[in-house]
């Protein structure tokens, strides 16, 4: 039996329809033109008159009343006032047209190149945070990205700069390798080149990725704001530590989070490591410790490269000595060792008398050794001992005699330290580029960020003893005689140099030969020798009646 065609009204209403529904969109748009004043000024009506009603509500019961007469007057005074009534409905409608005008739409979502990205990155933290026994998954490929990256944000160029990742309680995030492949994937799809801080939340199952900003290089050497026995090691990010110091930089004062050292015989870190690359900054932190330390104390200087790098400090006030050949190393090292000894006995004899220790054993003596490594090759070659030897007693009872010894290496000869620097130096410093393996060995921690292959001079990590590991950027300290040193660093290193100390020439006496020489005295721990370059500013204690 042959169907019956459908009425003409059914097989051409669809098109009708269509054709009615393009009409009316078009007549709403029409209006929609026409009456956008009326309707901007009433939707700024209707906020007016909200806010009024919020204020009114918020308006205390003792206050309506007075708060009623006020307006009242002000609509009476209107009133009376020539053209007041026009002029009330002319502020009215303007305020309203002004208050109901469409503003910018704030886009709340991710564009489709973040979606991408995002998708990305969900698909690609899959097979670390799912298992085939997970009945109902968290990540799987092809699911719903939203309910695992519940926080995100971007920058300019599209990469992100935060993300919060919710993961199954099953994953192992207690082992450190399960946490290292997930911190490496994420910062492959994220971008290089960039320091991350990876925040495990193991008691709520969330990872938060955040993009660190680089520390600013600003600061200048300049005098801290700090108490004798306080150094500033350099400058780290605001929320790692409680204190800040003001310093001056290059877009005026501030107060800046800074690393703070403490030394003397309350300190459980007395001695600092500092380990680096070739242009790292090492020699720029031990330049900028031996000047905050002068005003307080003595600085004692051994380089070992003899470069020259602290010729700026060559017969200053405070300074002791400046040497760089391997003999006058010896010889300054073997007077640091006499003068600890003796400063330890002359204190003993003041308690045990129930007298406070001699002023001069509790002025601050500052040893800094730039690259012993290679004054240990040369003191091998010519047989002669090590000058890491003489640092044993400095540092096992430096403490106690006010002596702060300050040991600055590179990567490449770190394993030539002796055992007693690496035992005794608990404030360590690592600057430049370097694996995080070869810093978690320096500071014996991991760092909380990732490092970056390219840093700026003086960027690197500090831990004081047992602390956390911090960010650090040493301030620039320059050696000011450098061609390559801008003025404004020459003139901020210049002027904290102390005064240079007049030279003394001492005529040579012939000794009569009939003087008889003097008898042989054994050589006192506590009578040290005088070092080769300016004498101490104290009187030596003599250890023996």
């Amino acid at each position: 039996m042959a169907r019956r065609p459908l009425p003409r009204i059914l097989s051409s209403g669809s098109a009708q329809i269509a054709r009615s529904r393009e009409i009316a969109r078009t007549a709403a748009d029409s209006a929609t033109d026409v009456l956008h004043p009326l309707i901007t000024v009433t939707r700024g009506l209707r906020k007016l008159a909200a806010a009024a009603r919020a204020r009114w509500a918020a308006t205390p019961k003792e206050r309506r009343g007075p708060t009623l007469f006020l307006v009242a007057a002000v609509v009476l005074a209107v009133v009376l006032m020539p053209y007041g009534p026009l002029f009330a409905l002319v502020t009215l409608m303007g305020a309203a047209a002004w208050k109901g005008r469409e503003r910018p739409v704030v886009r709340t979502g991710p564009d489709e190149a973040e979606l991408a990205r995002l998708k990305g990155l969900y698909e690609a933290l899959v097979p670390y945070f799912s298992v085939p026994e997970d009945p109902a998954p968290l990540f799987a490929h092809g699911g719903d990205w939203s309910g695992a990256l519940d926080e995100y944000a971007f920058d300019q160029d599209g990469r992100p700069t935060r993300l919060r990742i919710a993961y199954p309680p099953y994953f192992t995030d207690g082992e450190p390798a399960a946490r290292a492949r997930v911190e490496q994937l994420l910062r492959a799809k994220s971008g290089r080149g960039r320091e991350y801080l990876f925040d495990w939340d193991e008691e709520g199952n969330r990872l938060v990725m955040s993009v660190l900003p680089p520390l600013p290089t600003t600061v200048a050497a300049q005098r801290f704001v700090t108490v004798p026995g306080e150094t500033v090691l350099g400058f780290t990010d605001a929320d790692a530590v409680q204190r800040t110091v003001p310093v001056v930089t290059a877009d005026g004062a501030e107060d800046a989070p800074a690393v703070v050292w403490r030394t003397g015989p309350r300190s459980t870190e007395p001695h600092l490591l500092a380990v680096g690359q070739p242009g790292s900054g090492t020699t720029s932190l031990l330049r900028s410790l031996a000047l905050q330390a002068l005003p307080h104390g003595d600085v004692l200087i051994v380089e070992g490269t003899g470069s020259g790098e602290y010729a700026c400090l060559v017969g200053r006030e405070g300074v002791l000595g400046v040497e760089s050949a391997l003999s006058g190393a010896l010889g300054c090292l073997q007077w640091a060792v006499q003068e600890t000894e003796r400063r330890l006995i002359a204190a003993n004899r003041a308690r045990q008398a129930g007298e406070p220790a001699p002023e001069d054993t509790r002025r601050p003596l500052w040893i800094l050794v730039d690259r012993p490594g290679v004054l240990g090759h040369l003191a091998a070659a010519e047989g002669r001992p090590d000058p890491q030897e003489l640092l044993q007693v400095p540092l096992r009872h430096g403490r106690a005699a006010h002596v702060t010894v300050v040991v600055a290496e590179q990567f490449d000869s770190v394993d030539t330290l002796h055992e007693t620097v690496r035992t005794h130096t608990r404030a360590r410093v690592v600057l430049g580029p370097a694996p995080a393996d070869r810093i978690a060995w320096v500071l014996g921690a991991e760092p909380h960020t990732t490092p970056v292959p390219h840093v700026p001079p003086g960027r690197g990590y500090a831990r004081l003893g047992t602390g956390p590991v911090l960010r650090l950027q040493v301030p620039a300290t320059p050696d000011p005689y450098d061609d390559a040193t801008s003025e404004t660093h020459r003139q901020a290193v210049l002027q904290l140099l102390p005064e240079r100390l007049p030279a003394v020439t001492a005529p040579l006496e012939k000794i009569p030969e009939s003087a008889a020489p003097p008898a042989a005295v054994p050589e006192p721990l506590a009578e040290p020798a005088a070092p080769p370059h300016p004498a101490p500013r104290h009187t030596p204690v003599p250890a023996e009646g």
